[in-house]
């Protein structure tokens, strides 16, 4: 079995080189982070807590001998005296303060903590002297004590204080090589991290190269001609369906040129037709034979007329080759003709032509008028009882030229409209019978083709007669030039 390619996609792969980058500069990023939070909380905590202390031995050296100093002295009552109070909250913030250490650091904290229970014994014995009314030399001497006491405790606050400063002093050196190492760390990760992108740009640019290169190889041959071309398959899943448009275009660009070679071919035989109706024989028989009949009867006038008329005829049918002529000239062109169809029809035939003069400078493809006359004077004029007139009209509107050929002959029928629209949709050509005319079905195929229209002529009839209408483009003399490459 053919193994499956994995597929791949161009922004998947920038999408995973963005993470992994991402990955290597951030996750260094907030491992130091966090532990320079840590280490500056640890900091900030050290600092909180020796202010306390520093706090509690402003307390505890002067507050507390002071206030036992006034009660042996007399100065203050021992009930009005806060000094268990004092002594409390000094014992609660230190043992606060100890729960909030570190094990190295914690013991001078405990040592003052029972220091201070020594404390408070002697101002319980103060107390009890000074209920007894004992001499005041006994109570100086315990308050001697007191103040030993808290010099003592004193003293080991001042030890915990140098303890914390000294592991505030490691734990800063600690941080700072943190944030070196760190520093460090990011320099390096960034060079790897631009040598990974280097790599894996390279690697993307050259899965995506070799399928693009091969579409400038594919476009370049399809431009050359060659629209058998096509580009193979590619595991890139953005450049996928571009692969498959290309070749979607090109297999249509192949169908659409096999369409154009038929399109021409079929053209030419429809022009081959066109030329072929405007030297009918009999058209030039009968014409020719209507003139001798005229100059036999010493009809000059009619003569000169009907060789006239015959003459711009083919002038204007042959038009030195060209393809488009101005409106002017076919409507000279259907007026030589329904003058010498006149001739043969007079009794049965009438016609008008309304075309304004201030159109005829437009350019249109020659020969679309006549063949649509034609087709009204056999199939609808001739084979009616009574004859009936052929109207020719045309008017300009919205850059747009409007043409209709209007006849009161027989009509036609449902069935009949129905096969005719059937073949001009297939574009299947036909010679008319009877009349020599090449059809409307040709004259539909060269609107179409020669001014890339959606649809050719409208067809409408009933008892009343048929009408055949078309529009096409308003063509000024400097268009049709620059179009006249396609057109020739």
């Amino acid at each position: 079995m053919e193994r499956i390619k994995k597929e791949k996609s161009i922004l998947g792969a920038i999408s995973n080189l963005g993470n992994r980058l991402v990955l290597m500069l951030v996750f260094p990023i907030i491992i130091s982070l966090v532990l320079m939070l840590f280490y500056a909380w640890e900091y900030h905590s050290a600092i909180r807590r020796m202010g306390e202390i520093t706090e509690l031995k402003a307390i505890v050296s002067e507050e507390i001998p002071e206030k036992a100093w006034n009660i042996v002295s007399g100065k203050d009552s021992f009930p009005g005296s806060d000094i268990y109070i004092v002594l409390h909250e000094v014992e609660d913030r230190i043992e606060a303060v100890t729960a909030q250490t570190g094990e190295e650091n914690r013991l001078s904290l405990i040592v003052a903590g029972r220091t201070m229970e020594t404390l408070e014994n002697y101002v319980n014995q103060i107390r009890d002297n000074v209920n007894a009314e004992v001499p005041v030399v006994e109570n100086e001497a315990v308050l001697a004590e007191v103040r030993n006491v808290s010099e003592l405790v004193d003293s080991m606050l001042n030890d915990y204080i140098a303890l914390e400063i000294t592991s505030t002093a490691k734990m800063s050196r600690t941080l700072g090589l943190i944030i070196i190492i760190t520093a460090g760390l990011e320099i390096l990760i960034v060079v790897i991290a631009l040598w990974f992108r280097n790599i894996t740009m390279k690697k993307t640019a050259d899965m995506v190269r070799g399928p693009i290169e091969k579409l400038e190889e594919v476009t370049a041959v399809l431009a050359d001609g060659t629209l058998d071309a096509r580009i193979k398959d590619t595991d890139v899943t953005e450049l996928r369906n571009l692969t498959m448009q290309v070749n979607t275009m090109a297999d249509r660009l192949e169908t659409m040129m096999k369409k154009s070679e038929q399109d021409a071919k079929r053209l030419r035989k429809a022009e081959l037709r066109t030329l072929q109706a405007q030297i009918n024989p009999h058209f030039l028989y009968n014409t020719l034979d209507a003139i001798v009949w005229k100059a036999e009867g010493g009809e000059m006038n009619e003569v000169i007329g009907l060789t006239s008329s015959l003459s711009d005829f083919f002038r204007i049918s042959l038009s030195s080759g060209a393809d488009w002529i101005l409106l002017s000239q076919e409507k000279k062109h259907i007026e030589g003709y329904l003058k010498i169809q006149q001739t043969r029809y007079r009794d049965i035939m009438k016609y008008e032509i309304d075309i304004p003069d201030e159109i005829g400078k437009y350019y249109i493809l020659k020969l679309l008028l006549q063949p649509l006359v034609e087709n009204a004077l056999y199939h609808g004029i001739k084979i009616k009882r009574g004859g009936g007139t052929i109207k020719v009209s045309a008017r300009e509107e919205n850059g747009y030229l409007f043409f209709a050929v209007k006849d009161t002959g027989c009509g036609m029928s449902p069935g009949q409209i129905e096969e005719l629209n059937e073949r001009m949709k297939k574009e299947q050509p036909k010679v008319s019978e009877g009349g020599g005319g090449f059809g409307l079905v040709n004259v539909n195929m060269r609107i179409r083709l020669y001014y890339n229209e959606p649809e050719g002529l409208k067809i409408t009839s009933g008892p009343e007669g048929t009408e055949v209408s078309f529009r096409v483009p308003c063509r000024t003399k400097e268009e049709t030039f620059e179009d006249e490459g396609i057109s020739g």
